[in-house]
């Protein structure tokens, strides 16, 4: 049976990479998946997955997330309520804090308990944003983790960032990548998971990764 992937369309994220990488990895692995962009909470009530993309600022993300009329209900519903799996990208994982301090204080959705903050490398050469490949480094707590642990130690994932989720819970805390600091790059707990690269721009990794998301039972 085909399941539904709902890719929330909110005016923020690479929306079109992202539903071709799932589209990518379900066919190259035989997973029966309908992969839906769209800002209909209705459609999002209805989807056996969820994927929350995002690029730019926290409060602008979030600002058009809100402004969807009903969606952060669907989501609160189907993520919370009913234990659909969840996928945040980026920002879409940065959402997913207590809050965000990125021009100003707002608050997230949160399921995790961290807060959003500015990198801050203790090497001056190192520019802001973070950009590009970098290594991923799972945490003991994720190794047994159906999706995460699908990453092998060190492999390399595309990044696109100025701000990081400082975590409360290192529970929560499945990947990491190093940047002049430690920086989160996957979180997670129950039926959710978040990563700060990019899967959609992550090639073999990010393909590897998202199998694992549409195959993923919690």
């Amino acid at each position: 049976m085909s399941e539904t992937v709902a890719i929330i369309d909110y005016g923020s994220g690479n929306l079109r990479s992202a539903e071709k990488s799932l589209a990518r990895a379900a066919s190259d692995n035989n997973i029966a998946a309908n992969i839906i962009v769209t800002n209909d909470p209705e459609v999002v009530l209805k989807a056996d997955r969820v994927v929350l993309p995002g690029v730019g600022a926290f409060a602008d993300c979030r600002r058009g997330l809100y402004n969807l009329p009903g969606m952060v209900d669907a989501l609160s519903e189907q993520i919370i309520e009913r234990g659909k799996p969840f996928l945040g990208v980026c920002v879409g994982m940065q959402l997913m804090a207590n809050e965000g301090q990125e021009f100003g204080t707002h608050p997230g959705l949160g399921w995790i308990d961290g807060a959003v903050k500015p990198i801050e490398p203790k090497i001056d050469t190192l520019k802001i944003p973070h950009m590009g490949w970098n290594e991923v480094y799972v945490s003991e707590t994720a190794k047994t983790h159906p999706v995460a642990s699908v990453l092998a130690h060190g492999d390399h994932a595309y990044f696109v960032h100025s701000y990081h989720m400082a975590m409360n819970d290192d529970t929560m805390l499945y990947a990491t990548t190093e940047y002049g600091e430690t920086l989160t790059a996957i979180i997670g707990r129950d039926n959710m998971i978040g990563t700060q690269f990019h899967p959609e721009k992550s090639q073999a990794v990010g393909l590897k990764f998202l199998k694992a998301f549409l195959e993923w039972k919690p």
